[in-house]
């Protein structure tokens, strides 16, 4: 049987399991299980023993659930209501006013937690009411939480880039680096925008409030100064090479645990909430990294990627076309599947061919991350979306137009990206050179 043919049949298995609502981890390893068990004389049973073995183990995982603790122990400690109140004093001046709150507050939200839906959730529990009572125009601020949401994934620490660089096999310190700057790019493109649509819509921004002196507009952030300094002494720690991302994630633990204890939510009930909740969320990527990583196995006993690499090639596609038609091709899966899983399921048949290509695998790894951001304000499945749906109350139809310019900005910081590498690697370039 030839190549496509089998690639075929599984692609059919692995979207029969997803439709009959299986979990995406058992899925992806029950569709290497077949590739190897029908397509190869391989043992697949012990293969799969000391694959799922051998990618449990390994010491950058240890990571993930720290960091996943981490926001969920800040997300209970009344960080929405801080942050709106802390924020809106230093961005009332700029034009668009406070709807830049959503922006930076996400910002600052998504070096907490590091997942998108999180972040939206988070700084929408406090701006959209606050917003919507000011008299902000509602489509932007959806639009602007639903974009900026997104962020939750490509500021440090991350949990995609956690995801990518086990899949990857890639630093994840460099990874955290290298995601800083284009972070900053894409809240300065929104942050832009916002700024030209309001010259253009004037009269949907309310008058700025009265000007505030330096002092008072610092008692009104003093609870929200200590979260940025903890998310500097971790992405520092990181930077300056004085911990691993394992070590900076165990220091952020116990920073949010002291500030929620300041702060007065640190209750048993929140503490065990958020033990379980991060406990959930990192066993279902997890099993995601675990169940990819046995289907590249099969994948590779069969030649796909290698057969896919050879058929690229033939097609003598330029770098730009390449990354062209693997952006369109993540666009559509991003209609169907969540970040982590379009991570794991084609890092190992993308990243050989995008290496040969000529791109290097930090920088694939941040373009990988801002077209994920991408697939977070795509219907059906763009879980920003729904949260935003849950939280306005307004149709899907409305969330999504009010994102659609935002998706436009994220396409055009991945241009941005792909012209000007050296806005990724300069900052993990100069890492390493230390």
């Amino acid at each position: 049987m030839d190549i496509l043919t089998t690639t075929a049949i599984l692609g059919a298995v692995l979207l029969v399991l997803l439709a009959g609502g299986l979990w995406i981890g058992f899925t992806l390893a029950a569709v290497g299980f077949v590739a190897i068990a029908f397509f190869t004389p391989a043992p697949a049973g012990s293969m799969l023993a000391t694959t799922l073995w051998d990618n449990s183990w390994g010491w950058a995982l240890t990571a993930l659930p720290l960091f996943v603790w981490m926001g969920e122990i800040l997300f209970r400690a009344k960080l929405s209501e801080d942050m709106f109140a802390g924020l809106a004093p230093w961005l009332d001046r700029l034009p668009g006013r406070l709807l830049h709150v959503n922006i930076v507050g996400c910002g600052v939200m998504a070096a907490v937690a590091g997942s998108s839906a999180v972040t939206a959730a988070t700084v929408g529990r406090m701006s959209l009411p606050e917003l919507k009572q000011r008299g902000y125009d509602e489509g932007m601020s959806i639009g602007t939480l639903a974009g900026s949401g997104t962020l939750g994934l490509l500021i440090p620490p991350s949990i995609m880039m956690i995801v990518y660089g086990i899949a990857a096999q890639q630093s994840i310190s460099r990874l955290f680096i290298a995601g800083i700057v284009p972070g900053l790019l894409v809240m300065g493109l929104f942050m832009g925008y916002v700024m030209l649509w309001s010259a253009f819509n004037g009269l949907s921004v309310p008058p700025a409030g009265p000007r505030l002196p330096l002092g008072q507009k610092l008692r009104q952030s003093r609870r929200l100064i200590p979260v940025l300094l903890l998310i500097v002494a971790v992405i520092g720690s990181i930077y300056g090479g004085i911990a691993t991302p394992t070590e900076a994630a165990t220091l952020g633990v116990f920073g949010a645990l002291i500030l929620a204890w300041l702060s007065g939510a640190l209750t048993w009930a929140s503490f065990t909430e958020s033990l379980m909740a991060a406990t959930r969320t990192s066993c279902m990527i997890t099993m995601i990294i675990l169940g990819a990583a046995f289907l590249s196995v099969g994948m590779a006993f069969l030649g796909i990627p290698a057969a896919l690499a050879k058929w690229v090639a033939a097609q003598n596609l330029s770098p730009a076309a390449l990354l062209i038609l693997l952006t369109l091709i993540y666009i559509v899966l991003g209609c169907f599947l969540e970040g982590a899983s379009m991570i794991v399921l084609t890092t190992s048949v993308a990243l050989p061919m995008v290496v040969q290509a000529g791109f290097d695998p930090i920088w694939f790894g941040i373009y990988l991350i801002v077209v994920v951001e991408m697939a977070q304000i795509t219907p059906p499945v763009g879980f920003n979306l729904f949260v935003l749906h849950g939280m306005s109350g307004r149709d899907m139809w409305t969330v999504t137009r009010a994102s659609a310019p935002f998706f436009g900005l994220l396409v055009l910081a991945v241009a941005l990206l792909a012209v000007f590498p050296g806005l990724v690697t300069y900052l993990p370039t100069l890492m390493l050179s230390r």
